[in-house]
């Protein structure tokens, strides 16, 4: 019941952390990688000493390049991002990362126009967007008889709608979509983090793994209903919803713990590549986790408070 009882309290402390997510998002925007604004990508290796990344920066300052990103990748290597650049300049940008004795091996060069980038942009926002559809549209589907298993026929336009389940669903998964890109806007300021596909893909990930959280609550929630018309029960709707989510804490609990061992150590031992994928996902099952028995649960509450009071006015 503590979800339930302290639900205004978690709910100011959603709202402040969104209101943040979203100030960061409005003063400094996100860092979109190549694959998104078009550019050129260079990952180089060296054999011998890995020079230093400050030295590099030092030497690619001097080739007016603009703004770009040098990541270290693996033990022997870098990473540049860069705006699209001539075939004199990619051959500037190959001396500059060349320094010492160390000989400089190059593994991948690719370029994306900005024609491109823009509509990877555009099929990402798609992509997002058809998934939070279906999933409101699967949930309003899946709890389509929900009413009829929690009350009587006279009282079934007092309990809460199909449909209202899927659209907190939403509301819950905006939440965990908000908090990671909001980080991203942090670190894109700070540290010139970029998002690119990879982080799509976890936010994808993040979409479906929170999403079957809450459906996992949303079923023992009418499963309960189900058990009280059966046994002719009379329950108060906090009450159960509160009694669901302790049925459904220790399987909410062991599965996000058991996923953050398995990203913690993508996000310790995967090395720079995939950092900023794996720091997406272990804070968007924190987000999810927390979102699932924090909010999607007590939001049915004052979604049936609601509906009670309108019927009473009815009345």
């Amino acid at each position: 019941m503590f979800f339930v009882v302290n639900r205004k309290i978690l709910f100011w402390v959603t709202g402040v952390i969104c209101t943040l997510a979203v100030g960061a998002l409005t003063v400094w925007g996100l860092h979109f990688g190549i694959e998104f604004t078009g550019g050129t990508m260079i990952e180089v290796s060296y054999v011998g000493d890995l020079p230093d990344k400050s030295v590099l920066e030092e030497r690619l300052d001097q080739n007016d390049l603009g703004q770009y990103s040098l990541r270290k990748t693996g033990d022997d290597g870098y990473i540049l991002r860069t705006r699209d650049i001539t075939e004199d300049e990619y051959q500037d940008v190959k001396e500059a990362l060349t320094v010492g004795g160390s000989e400089l091996i190059e593994k991948r060069r690719a370029t994306v126009g900005p024609v491109i980038g823009e509509e990877l942009k555009n099929k990402a926002l798609v992509a997002i967007a058809t998934v939070a559809l279906l999933i409101v549209m699967f949930v309003a589907f899946a709890f389509r008889n929900i009413r009829e298993e929690g009350a009587a026929d006279d009282e079934e336009l007092r309990e809460v709608s199909s449909w209202m389940y899927g659209f907190i669903a939403i509301l819950v998964l905006m939440h965990d979509i908000l908090v990671p890109i909001g980080m991203f806007a942090i670190l894109g300021y700070f540290f010139g983090a970029e998002v690119d596909v990879l982080i799509v893909m976890a936010l994808l990930t993040i979409l479906g793994y929170s999403v079957n959280d809450t459906i996992i609550i949303f079923d023992r929630i009418r499963e309960n209903l189900r058990a009280n018309k059966e046994d002719g029960v009379e329950e108060d709707f906090a009450e159960l919803v509160g009694k669901s989510l302790s049925q459904t804490y220790a399987r909410s609990i062991n599965t996000s713990f058991t996923t953050l061992i398995v990203v913690a150590s993508l996000l310790i031992f995967g090395g720079s590549t995939t950092m900023y994928f794996a720091l997406t996902l272990t804070v968007g099952v924190i987000a999810g986790t927390y979102s699932s028995v924090a909010l999607a649960a007590p939001l049915l509450v004052v979604a049936q408070h609601r509906k009670d009071k309108k019927f009473e006015e009815k009345e």
